[in-house]
């Protein structure tokens, strides 16, 4: 092992603190929430669900969503991206986010929420245009849009726009999944050829074209908003894109290979959620399963296993998951089968799956936390900067 390998290094690049705020964030404020939904804690943590959807969406997936970002494009562009004080900086005024949701401050907190993901769009902004990146300057204005959208949502209940929560949480959760189709076509094929070698998934141009596409169009419906029908036929096109995109990429070729098979189970969940959007969209299911196929499934699913991977990848470790790994993996997923399938299927039993899937949610970034610090927090073992 180098010797430098013993340097701690967190805030050496913007993988490592994001990855652990949100990780460690993940397990408590589900815990919490448990606490409160089940009558334990008085509405002291969190007022509405609304709160619950603000601070998974616009806390845990941004928060994760910085820390990748700031590292691939730093890698994508050869130009540098935030790290010491300044990387510090933008970990402080997440975490000022987290805290000022509990306060009545209400103002405080719709500027400081929405100064993050603008924040994090100049710092990848920069070595974008500096470098001509234009394949990737849709993040920019993506998470300008996400700025926007959690703006909005603090100044609903204030009464200064009038727009309801619901529209802000649902347009934040259309950007989200935007980036998971888009992230997960350029990676999901290449990480299962690699892995897998032999399996020859592919990208055809036009199921390319109609998933993303749809998706847009779906953000599109919501922010006008367009009827229920239009929006139902509008998921149920884009169910049927995800579904042959994911089949030409051939899941069923990696179940030996944990660190490609968990993206594919995420990527699954996409389907799912557009599936229940179409459904719910029709007064044929709630709403909600809908919203946690995405939240838990896919994007649970999705940061977990791209939260494990690029952290081996960027601190010089083996891309082989271990038993704290897989255990990681199996539980998000479990999380969000019993919390749509179960909650779905035994409603007579709704408050425990909500129980159960939060505790397996909880326990799973508990267990990433646990075994990453050391990762995240020390430096290279190979001793290359990063």
């Amino acid at each position: 092992m180098n010797p430098a390998s013993g340097r701690f290094a967190l805030w050496s690049l913007g993988f490592r603190p994001f990855y652990l705020l949100a990780s460690s964030f993940a397990a408590l404020s589900i815990l919490l929430w448990i606490c409160q939904y089940t009558g334990h804690l008085p509405a002291a943590y969190l007022r509405t669900p609304a709160w619950h959807g603000h601070e998974m969406l616009y806390g845990y997936t941004v928060a994760v969503m910085a820390g990748f970002l700031l590292t691939a494009v730093r890698n994508w562009t050869g130009k540098p991206t935030p790290t010491g004080a300044p990387l510090m900086a933008l970990a402080l005024l997440w975490v000022a986010g987290r805290v000022l949701v509990l306060t009545p401050f209400p103002i405080a907190a719709a500027i400081v929420n929405a100064a993050f993901p603008m924040a994090i769009a100049i710092a990848i902004g920069i070595p974008l245009v500096q470098s001509n990146n234009r394949r990737n300057y849709f993040f920019i204005a993506l998470l300008l849009l996400l700025g926007v959208a959690v703006l909005a949502l603090h100044l609903s209940p204030l009464g200064v726009l009038p727009w309801p929560e619901r529209a802000s949480l649902q347009a934040g959760l259309d950007v989200v999944l935007f980036v998971l189709a888009v992230m997960g076509g350029r990676v999901i094929p290449m990480f299962t050829n690699n892995g897998v070698p032999g399996t020859d998934a592919t990208r055809h141009p036009w199921v390319e074209k109609v998933a993303l596409g749809s998706v847009l169009a779906l953000l599109g419906a919501d922010l006008l908003p367009l009827p229920a029908v239009l929006v139902a036929l509008l998921a149920f096109v884009a169910a049927a894109a995800h579904a042959a995109r994911l089949y030409l990429w051939k899941p069923w070729r990696t179940f030996g290979t944990p660190m490609v098979w968990v993206l594919h189970v995420a990527y699954g969940w996409i389907v799912v959620y557009l599936l229940l959007r179409g459904l719910a969209a029709l007064g044929i299911v709630a709403e909600l399963f809908a919203v946690h196929a995405l939240t838990i499934g896919a994007i649970g699913g999705m940061t977990i296993g791209m939260m494990t991977r690029t952290a081996r990848g960027h601190t010089g470790r083996p891309l082989a998951p271990d038993g704290y790994e897989v255990a990681c993996y199996i539980l998000v997923a479990l999380a969000a089968a019993i919390r749509v399938f179960g909650g779905m299927g035994i409603p007579g039993a709704y408050t425990a799956t909500v129980v159960v899937s939060g505790a397996c949610w909880s326990t799973a970034f508990a267990l990433y936390a646990i075994r990453y610090w050391p990762v995240l927090t020390r430096s290279r073992l190979d001793g290359k900067p990063g």
